[in-house]
């Protein structure tokens, strides 16, 4: 068991997450995973795309599909182990406690009913408050994210919003309950450049604003070693290397590390070969 930092939000310990256990199509996708998420601190999740990254974010919030299981480990959540609760419990604690946004945001909307009002639903469910008093905060927390028009954005379609706008919409949803833990999955992935550097910066501000610890899940180098104040790498199922992420491109030793690091460098270079200049956030030398 690893050993609880000071102010320790999350601990993950040990977790072990099976698919179609005793099937031939067994798949181990998260094993022996051991991590902790302290009040305020930004932990950037970062590895290949399938190494387990998701399904450990899903494993918090008990959101696996039917046939995927938590086999061994804890997570333990302010001294209580999410492994052991029902599906009544948990759902107390998503969204007020934890709450998470998605690669997808357009896709994570209801398209048959507006932007706010399903905001609305969350701050009914979680906080109690209803009719004039929620489209209130729904308009307050459009303003907290810098969504433009917030009347507008609350009385749209999601369609009718743009994919940075409808994160932000995510965002302040996510915020509607006042949770203490942010899981969020790949935020950026769906966005063009500028409209994700944007997103990083809102979520920086919001840590610093309100204390609000993240779980940034992300392939990108440049943005988790700019975020967060650690990096955790995964690889093939399993957490390999953890770095202040100010030392991560100078101590990172991990095969997996040093590939990805040299990866984000040759895109770095790629990108910006007509200007003959590199991503800032990958210039040094390993």
């Amino acid at each position: 068991m690893i050993a609880a930092l000071p102010n320790t939000l999350l601990q993950v310990d040990g977790l072990t997450v099976d698919f179609d256990a005793g099937k031939p199509s067994a798949h181990r996708a998260v094993d022996g995973v051991s991590l902790t998420i302290t009040k305020g601190e930004v932990l950037g999740l970062v590895g290949e795309s399938g190494s387990g990254k998701t399904v450990l974010a899903h494993s918090i919030l008990g959101l696996l599909p039917v046939n995927g299981k938590a086999s061994s480990g804890r997570i333990e959540w302010v001294g209580r182990d999410l492994v052991q609760l029902s599906e009544k419990e948990l759902r107390q604690i998503r969204g007020k406690e934890i709450a998470m946004i998605f690669q997808d945001p357009q896709a994570s909307l209801n398209p048959v009913y507006t932007v706010g009002a399903q905001i609305e639903w969350v701050l009914k469910r979680h906080r109690g408050v209803v009719g004039a008093d929620a489209q209130t905060e729904v308009l307050r927390l459009f303003e907290s994210v810098k969504l433009r028009n917030p009347t507008r954005c609350a009385n749209a379609y999601p369609h009718e919003l743009s994919g940075g706008m409808c994160q932000r919409a995510m965002i302040a949803m996510a915020l509607a309950g006042r949770p203490k833990l942010l899981i969020a999955d790949e935020p950026t992935s769906a966005l063009d450049v500028s409209v994700a550097a944007e997103i990083v910066s809102l979520l920086a501000s919001l840590r610093e604003s309100i204390g609000l610890s993240i779980l940034f899940i992300t392939h990108d180098l440049g943005v988790a070693t700019c975020l967060a104040d650690r990096i955790a790498v995964m690889d093939q199922s399993r957490l390999v290397e953890e770095v202040p992420s100010e030392r991560f491109l100078s101590d990172a030793c991990h095969a997996a590390s040093l590939n990805l690091i040299s990866a984000s460098r040759f895109l770095g270079a790629a990108l910006n070969a007509d200007r003959g200049t590199i991503a800032p956030s990958l210039t040094g030398a390993h």
